[in-house]
């Protein structure tokens, strides 16, 4: 029940600030040094990456993303930068054939959740990784935890209960469960498997208005939206506005949330 980052393209200032708070936590987690060689998943219009360029002086990073317009953001912010050490691919890292044993460190922002075949995918990155590669990834906890997940899902739902909002498209919360993570990344080659909480919330917007067409924008709500009959449309719509009011404080819209922090190395 989630946008991924590839999904508001033309808009990154939105998402990389509804993450501000978690890209802090992530950047601490990674640890980028200033030789590595840095591979970021799904880096949508590529904050990540560049951040990772600045301090990889003399090392590089490569941003991949399925999406066009967002890698062609990406693209467009590098050289606004004047980053000379930062690429972007538009590719699926399941099945992209990147430089086997090129990089030190592959990372991820919410970008490793919607693989079809997650061992597939896995394994092409840790193939891309040194022996000694590290893999730090951020991914949503279970649905239940996600404050953000849950409002959402109930406003959309109504009285016609969970099954009117039923998830549409790929699951956010493919990674949620540590036992089934643990299986993927074992089978694709990666060791050392951590798992830390992070809880901090996510931002979306300064006012009601802003939030609501945020959140009305995330696939999980617009798929939602469109089955609807309009006056269910509307009611729902409703039902939304009233629970992101419910957490508009002084500095904006704020919703509680959870997420993993996965750490593993080749093996």
């Amino acid at each position: 029940m989630r946008h991924s980052a590839s999904e508001h393209p033309l808009d990154p200032s939105g998402y990389d600030a509804e993450l501000r708070r978690h890209d802090q936590v992530l950047r601490r987690a990674c640890g980028v040094r200033l030789h590595d060689h840095v591979l970021d998943i799904g880096c949508g219009t590529g904050q990540t990456t560049r951040q990772a360029a600045r301090t990889a002086q003399a090392g590089s990073a490569l941003g991949v993303d399925i999406s066009a317009p967002a890698i062609e953001r990406a693209r467009e912010f590098a050289r606004s930068e004047g980053l000379r050490n930062v690429t972007f691919d538009h590719a699926d890292a399941q099945d992209h054939r990147f430089p086997q044993a090129r990089f030190d460190l592959a990372i991820s922002r919410f970008g490793t959740m919607f693989f079809d075949d997650p061992v597939a995918a896995f394994a092409n990155i840790r193939r891309a990784l040194r022996p000694a590669g590290r893999l730090v990834m951020m991914v949503w906890q279970p649905h239940e935890r996600n404050e953000w997940a849950v409002a959402i899902h109930r406003s959309l739902a109504g009285s016609k209960g969970p099954v009117a909002a039923a998830s549409a498209g790929p699951d956010p919360f493919s990674l949620a469960d540590p036992p089934a993570v643990k299986e993927i990344l074992g089978a694709a080659g990666f060791a050392d498997i951590t798992f830390t909480d992070v809880h901090e919330p996510v931002y979306y917007g300064p006012d009601v208005a802003a939030a609501l067409e945020w959140v009305r924008g995330f696939t999980c709500t617009s798929e939602v939206l469109k089955r609807l009959d309009p006056t269910a449309a509307a009611r729902a719509v409703g039902r939304l506005r009233e629970a992101l009011a419910a957490h508009l404080s002084d500095d904006g819209v704020w919703v509680d949330s959870r997420a993993w922090i996965i750490t593993a190395r080749c093996h």
